[in-house]
């Protein structure tokens, strides 16, 4: 059984004080523990109190609401998601994983969302310069595919929704798969080719997306990986495939197959 010790609390709750500390059932929470929250004026709870309505007095509204003005609200309105405690503001150092549930920035899945968030806009950033070199427009639109699906990403990490497939440079996940284990086959370019700047600032920036996602999928699975095993597979497997798409698309340059 999971115990709250005292030396637990005093690491959790260092940089603020919430309103109530929730313990939920199944778990101890240490004598020392308790008189640790109890000197800081930390109500413990097993779950968020519901307000009662106020009592209703007879005599001048007007007269009494200037002499006793409305209480603040100290309805409990988030969950740290990690411990139970409840706050009724959010503390700057935390963002909302989902709903009402709040974790620290430097949580796995924030640094995670981070790093969607940035691989988005180095795709958007590389489509301009795509632009700007003069690029056929059938590079800029592969890379929009390439994005489309990272958005979907995002939108299925924040809501926690299963991620469906779809099609990436108009392929399905067996024909990406296919294309970038054989390139040979598909595009008479040989496997393996190292990148060089000889390659072109166009090429050099496919790779450097590719690159960048795979730092992306190891991200979700320090985000996902627990107790010996990844529970979001449909979002790794997803990055996974990206992966390979970009080198698809690095192989369909090679191949002049992006020839304006």
């Amino acid at each position: 059984m999971k115990v709250i010790t005292e030396t637990s609390l005093r690491d959790e709750l260092r940089s603020h004080t919430p309103e109530y500390y929730c313990v939920p059932e199944g778990v101890l929470l240490s004598p020392a523990g308790r008189e640790y929250l109890q000197q800081r004026k930390i109500k413990i709870v097993k779950e968020p109190p519901v307000p009662s309505e106020p009592e209703k007095k007879v005599g001048p509204a007007v007269q009494e609401t200037a002499a006793n003005p409305p209480a603040e609200d100290w309805t409990p309105k988030y969950i740290d998601y990690e411990t139970g405690a409840f706050y009724v503001k959010k503390p700057e150092h935390m963002c909302q994983l989902s709903g009402n549930l709040l974790v620290a920035k430097c949580h796995p899945r924030i640094l995670f969302r981070g790093k969607l968030d940035s691989i988005q806009s180095q795709i958007i950033l590389d489509q301009a310069r795509m632009v700007d070199l003069g690029a056929s427009l059938k590079v800029v639109e592969d890379l929009n595919s390439v994005l489309l699906a990272m958005q979907n990403i995002m939108r299925c990490d924040v809501l926690d929704q299963e991620l469906e497939a779809g099609l990436v440079l108009g392929l399905t996940s067996k024909e990406l798969h296919d294309r970038s284990h054989d390139p040979m086959k598909f595009f008479g370019i040989k496997q393996m080719i190292m990148p060089n700047y000889t390659m072109g600032t166009a090429y050099a920036l496919l790779n450097q997306l590719r690159a960048a996602i795979r730092e992306v999928e190891v991200a979700a699975v320090t985000a996902y990986y627990q107790n010996g095993k990844c529970i979001r597979s449909d979002i790794v497997q997803e990055l996974n495939r990206l992966s390979s798409a970009l080198h698809v698309m690095m192989c369909k340059w090679l191949a002049g197959q992006y020839s304006s």
